[in-house]
């Protein structure tokens, strides 16, 4: 039973927002816009004041537009729900709303909690937001990993295109620092063997033996190519600046997921300690799924969290069909991918690491009945959900033999 029979319905855009105040389903007076500043909190506190009964505020998660409306009912105490955006379309769209203006859906987010009432979650600790902005961070920095590799791999095929096969993984910080010292063949031809082997034993990590080696392979290299752009054309200050960003990047990140776990720690040390001791999931995974996912206490069940991701099933119904369709995708998407990568990385350890979950991934892959790697690497991820929510649950750390007996797992 919903406890507020009054209602502050507020549609958030990015400089104002529309409220309309609903008691008992009836709209009570004008629907009014406020600024998105302390001025229109203040006026937003008046009107929240003039009732008896302590009113709820319904809103959606408009992303950094709702946040600063956000913190303001946190720091008054005052009771919110806020929903997602494709979740209040769809309970709002189930009243046959035909009119889109800003008065119609304050009005309507209002009429949600009469009509489909949701359940209040408690809001969690700033810190949490501070782990959830460094996990979008670190996101980013990953992205512009990617643009500079793709740009870094495009740059030398004019230049050096052979020095890609100097290391087995052409990238990090070795291979970097060596491109940088020989961004183009000619960078190593107009060297001799002494000058370009004093040039790598310079660098951390490579012995003199190393040192050797990759001496005559890069000459081996450098006689092979032939590069269209010349050694001092602007390609050449591209591949420095590509492997500037990329060296640059790199550390940042370290510096995010250091910055992350002294967070994690502060807000949920114990959790951290559970996640981490799940077979291939390692210190950045783990941080960015707390980071994502937040305090799973406040869910009541697995299931919950499953729509807060967006893998929970959707559903088609008109007349006589019935049918499941694919994941909803309405959630979390930063959580489900972090998920999805998860399921990859346990498998890449299972040898030495046993994980029921990489267990029914590789009995589901290997039936003939299976319906394709995404669909079982989903249902890895729901048992994965199932497995963080138990262990928060029980305060226990994950173990192989328990958790093989739990079929519910």
């Amino acid at each position: 039973m919903m406890k507020q029979n009054v209602i502050f319905g507020i549609d958030v855009s990015s400089k104002s927002s529309t409220v309309c105040v609903v008691m008992d389903r009836i709209k009570q007076g004008a629907t009014f816009t406020i600024t998105n500043d302390s001025f229109g909190y203040q006026k937003l506190y008046d009107h929240l004041n003039q009732y008896l009964i302590t009113p709820l505020v319904v809103l959606e998660a408009t992303g950094v537009y709702s946040l600063s409306l956000q913190a303001f009912l946190e720091d008054y105490h005052i009771k919110y729900l806020r929903l997602n955006p494709l979740k209040a379309k769809k309970l709002m769209d189930n009243n046959l709303r035909h009119n889109k203006t800003d008065k119609v859906d304050a009005y309507r987010l209002a009429l949600i909690q009469f009509n489909a009432p949701q359940r209040l979650q408690k809001p969690q600790s700033r810190e949490y937001h501070e782990l959830q902005n460094a996990s979008r961070y670190y996101e980013e920095l990953t992205k512009a990993v990617v643009v500079n590799k793709n740009q870094l791999h495009r740059n030398l095929q004019s230049t050096f295109p052979q020095i890609e096969r100097i290391l087995s993984n052409p990238t990090g910080t070795i291979y970097w620092d060596i491109v940088s010292m020989f961004p183009h063949a000619k960078s190593v031809l107009n060297l001799n063997e002494t000058q370009v082997m004093q040039k790598l034993l310079s660098l951390h990590g490579i012995g003199h033996q190393r040192a050797q080696t990759l001496t005559a392979t890069l000459y081996r290299y450098a006689r092979q190519a032939y590069p269209y752009d010349r050694q001092d054309g602007i390609t050449v200050r591209a591949i420095e600046r590509n492997i500037s960003n990329l060296i640059s990047l790199n550390d940042e990140r370290t510096q995010v997921i250091d910055y992350m776990e002294k967070l994690a720690k502060k807000v949920n040390a114990r959790a951290l300690t559970m996640y981490l001791s799940i077979p291939g999931i390692a210190l950045t995974t783990a941080v960015r799924l707390i980071a994502e996912l937040g305090d799973l206490r406040r869910f009541d069940t697995s299931a919950q969290i499953d729509a807060f991701v967006g893998i929970d099933p959707g559903r088609y119904q008109s007349g006589e069909k019935d049918s499941h369709l694919g994941i909803t995708k309405h959630g979390n998407h930063i959580a489900r991918k972090i998920l999805y990568h998860s399921i990859t990385q346990m498998e890449s350890v299972k040898a030495v690491q046993p994980c029921h979950i990489t267990d029914y991934y590789d009995k589901k892959k290997q039936s003939s009945h299976s319906r394709g790697y995404k669909k079982i690497a989903i249902a890895s991820m729901h048992k994965l959900i199932r497995t963080l929510f138990a262990l928060i649950t029980h305060n226990q750390l994950y173990d192989y033999n328990i958790a093989t007996k739990n079929q519910r797992l």
